[in-house]
């Protein structure tokens, strides 16, 4: 089946062809049909490509369709690479997408631009398929830049507010900063090693063919990780993610869960290789997911957005997948992404759900008391509180506190913050939990007589991510519980761990034991705070959270306002002054000389002749001075 691997992006290709074209024209339930069905037919072929590489006879291997691009040494097939790695990014993609494709037919069914909605979708996750399934970096360039567009028009789909088309610029432009990073990255590839193909460039950095120095690897890895904090929202390049809020909440789903964010992390697994290599690059994703995860934390605290809340959770987990490439745990990232995409996806499907229901509200001051109206929402969402807080027999029990205990053999301060970080997931997302669904209802009397439980295909999707969210921990055993970690055995012929993590069976059941403690005690001081909730203004550091430690005012201060003057400056003085005055000077000056000259045309014939007899003297005169 992997020989019909392209079969994988061309359904939702097809999909996107078919509802673009016809948008205007096609009912928007047809519309969401050919969206869904295009990509439940690339999860099926997705299943059954993932289904091959598990057998033992199986062999990475590399996907010709045609020559791309062929220039001097440069040599570039448009090909996929099959292998376990994209084969389970590819079922994350698919499914977790064909389901935000289920709901999205109920949550966008009244929109008049749904058919437009469900080709962008489509769009989306066949680039974010070519980006997993490139065999070099330059397909996966391609499928780079293409979610980016892709973002864009999606972010900012009610183009008709402001608002919603700045927040798509702003990821537009965010992510293009990144991307220059990838793109100077991929040239050094190319210039030290000759290629951009996975199999050439990682077999020379095979032991005994690592022939450069230490400096160049990092310089690469770095320029690489530089692309994947723009994607993949770390600092400083974060801000753009949630500000993607004013996406429908379907979109929100998709970026924060299975795709475009999950990019960067998948693109540094893929380059384990390179990353052995280069340890101080290494350390410093190591920190910068550290901090990411701790700062976006701090934030999510203390705001009231429901959609902003969950948008700072997926930067602070996003920190912890990144914490997990820098300790060298390439399997422990992935296996995250994973249970990432099954909870955090059900939550903005949640969300999504509850803004239904309250008519568009997101405040959740207004909210409370949702449970009694909204069972189904409310049981599926305590699922996903339950497993992003770590609380054992969930899914973000297994991952998180598999990257904690190799946080903690790499080094116990790494640990320590992580668990910090640990602390305020569970805090902020129960504080979320029990302000929106317990107590009593605080909203008006109209949006108390509109709240009702959301159509069946809204909640089937929101049920079937929370049986995942509860069983999908459990392919990554840990070793005092399993001697098989199934999705490391899984992903090893294409991705392993540098460097060894083993601790002593006390030490893990000690550290997951520290864990699920404070991970409790902090949902006991969510529900003790918030059981008689009552909204005053924020001041001190209180307020600082709230307004996001100010670092939208501070970029606006530092960099956006400079551009602007510099801007201002070179359109008054360099642009309409310099270049413009040099262009319309030359023509002002041609047309005040045919406004002079033309004078000379009087239609006085003694006027011509008198004119002509001084051309015949000055000729003659001229004449005269050069021949002497």
């Amino acid at each position: 089946m992997s020989n019909y691997i392209y079969l994988i992006p061309m359904f939702p290709l097809i999909g996107f062809l078919i509802n673009g074209i016809f948008w205007k024209s096609m009912p928007k339930s047809l519309g969401g049909i050919i969206g869904s069905a295009a990509v439940l037919a690339s999860f099926v072929v997705a299943l059954m490509v993932f289904f091959e590489v598990r057998t033992p006879e199986f062999h990475d291997k590399t996907v010709v369709l045609f020559d791309f691009i062929s220039s001097g040494k440069l040599l570039v097939p448009f090909a996929f690479r099959v292998d376990a790695l994209s084969a389970l990014f590819l079922l994350i993609i698919t499914g977790i997408g064909f389901l935000i494709h289920v709901y999205s037919t109920s949550y966008m069914h009244d929109d008049a631009g749904s058919v437009k909605y469900f080709s962008y979708l489509n769009l989306f996750v066949f680039f974010m398929l070519l980006l997993v399934l490139g065999a070099n970096y330059l397909i996966m360039f391609i499928g780079w830049e293409g979610v980016g567009l892709c973002s864009y028009l999606l972010i900012g789909f009610w183009f008709k507010n402001r608002s919603y088309t700045d927040a798509g610029k702003k990821a537009f432009i965010m992510n293009r900063i990144g991307d220059l990073g990838f793109l100077v990255g991929m040239l050094l590839i190319f210039i030290n090693f000759g290629t951009l193909s996975y199999t050439e460039f990682f077999g020379q950095l095979q032991p005994g063919h690592a022939t450069l120095s230490p400096n160049t690897y990092n310089w690469i890895a770095i320029c690489l990780f530089i692309g994947a904090t723009g994607k993949s929202a770390q600092i400083p390049l974060y801000t753009w993610l949630p500000d993607a809020m004013a996406g429908p909440t379907p979109v929100s789903a998709l970026i924060h869960a299975a795709t475009m964010v999950t990019a960067g992390i998948y693109m540094i697994a893929r380059s384990y290789a390179l990353y052995d290599l280069a340890p101080l690059a290494l350390q410093i994703v190591a920190v910068i997911g550290l901090a990411t995860a701790l700062f976006a934390a701090t934030i999510a605290i203390k705001q009231y957005d429901i959609k902003k809340v969950l948008a700072y959770s997926t930067v602070s987990q996003l920190g912890f997948m990144f914490l997990a490439l820098g300790t060298g745990s390439y399997t422990t990232a992935v296996f995250h992404v994973m249970t990432h995409a099954f909870f955090k996806a059900l939550l903005f499907l949640g969300s999504g759900s509850v803004i239904h229901a309250m008519g568009g509200e997101q405040d959740i001051r207004k909210m409370g008391g949702l449970g009694k109206k909204m069972r189904v929402t409310q049981y599926t969402f305590l699922i996903g509180c339950l497993a992003i807080s770590g609380i054992p027999g969930l899914s973000g029990f297994f991952s998180k506190d598999e990257i904690l205990a190799h946080a903690f053999a790499k080094n116990p301060m790494f640990y320590a913050f992580g668990i910090l970080a640990a602390m305020m997931t569970a805090f902020y997302m129960f504080r979320l939990y029990f302000l929106t669904f317990t107590g009593s209802f605080r909203g008006t009397e109209e949006q108390a007589h509109h709240l009702h439980e959301s159509p069946a295909a809204m909640t089937l999707p929101l049920v079937v991510l929370a049986i995942l969210s509860i069983v999908g921990g459990y392919v990554g055993l840990p070793e005092v519980m399993s001697e098989h970690n199934a999705i490391a055995e899984y992903l090893s012929p294409a991705v392993v761990n540098f460097g060894d993590f083993k601790l002593a069976g006390g030490t893990e059941w000690m550290l997951m034991g520290v864990s699920v403690v404070v991970s409790v005690i902090m949902i006991v001081v969510a529900w003790s705070v918030n059981k008689k909730p009552s909204f005053v203004a924020n001041t001190g550091l209180a307020k600082v959270l709230e307004n996001k430690w100010y670092v939208d005012e501070l970029y606006d201060a530092v960099i956006v306002k400079p551009l602007r003057a510099v801007s201002e400056f070179a359109d008054r003085i360099i642009e309409r002054m310099g270049i413009d005055g040099v262009v319309n000077g030359v023509g002002k000056t041609v047309r005040w000389g045919g406004d002079r000259i033309r004078l000379l045309q009087t239609g006085q014939v003694g006027f011509y002749i008198f004119v002509m007899v001084v051309g015949m003297i000055a000729l003659f005169s001229l004449s005269v001075f050069l021949v002497r």
